[in-house]
């Protein structure tokens, strides 16, 4: 996926400046498709000379204008065909999984603050992602019934929050080894 794609789908979903995408980047689409606000800002300027945004100026008080990006037909078009298209099957490529397989060649008890520092990280982001999911799905103050793309976002909150899930049971399990593995052995 290119970031034009996550771009394309979050102003379908809700036009904004680029300052309120970037900052929906950090919220939320960045949890599963990262780009730095430099980035963001590139391509908005590339999508829109390319057609694929319509841009309205917004005067503000006290501050300079704002640009408001929406998806214009061509840009909806181009997200309609990359839709169509298949992709790849994403490949894991887990840096952490690599130094537990080398903790073979050190002291794998070395590991233990690292795999519990992932694990708070893994578990802060599934409490965020359950409170979300509390305050947009199946809260109180959640639509009901909701409509196609609130039923698709929240599918794939759901995929975030199994995989926090399996990945902090992952993380527990590593945890149970490298201490195992790092306890004093008794004399043989």
């Amino acid at each position: 996926m290119a970031l034009e794609h996550a771009i394309l789908v979050s102003l379908l979903e809700k036009p904004g400046s680029g300052y309120e995408l970037a900052r929906r980047f950090d919220r939320s689409i960045g949890y599963f498709w990262t780009a730095t606000h430099q980035q963001i800002y590139r391509v908005l300027a590339r999508m829109e000379s390319a057609g694929l945004l319509a841009v309205r100026v917004v005067a503000q008080q006290g501050r300079p204008d704002k640009k408001e990006y929406s998806v214009a037909a061509p840009g909806r078009a181009a997200l309609s065909q990359w839709l169509h298209e298949p992709i790849e099957p994403e490949s894991l490529r887990h840096d952490l999984a690599v130094k537990i397989r080398g903790a073979a060649f050190d002291d794998p008890a070395a590991l233990v603050r690292e795999v519990e520092r992932h694990r708070r990280v893994h578990g802060d982001r599934l409490a965020h992602y359950l409170a979300g999911e509390l305050r947009d799905f199946t809260g109180p103050e959640a639509p009901a019934p909701p409509d196609a793309g609130q039923e698709l976002q929240h599918v794939v909150l759901r995929g975030g929050i199994a995989y926090e899930r399996m990945t902090i049971a992952w993380l527990d399990d590593v945890l149970a080894t490298v201490r195992r593995l790092g306890a004093p052995r008794p004399p043989a």
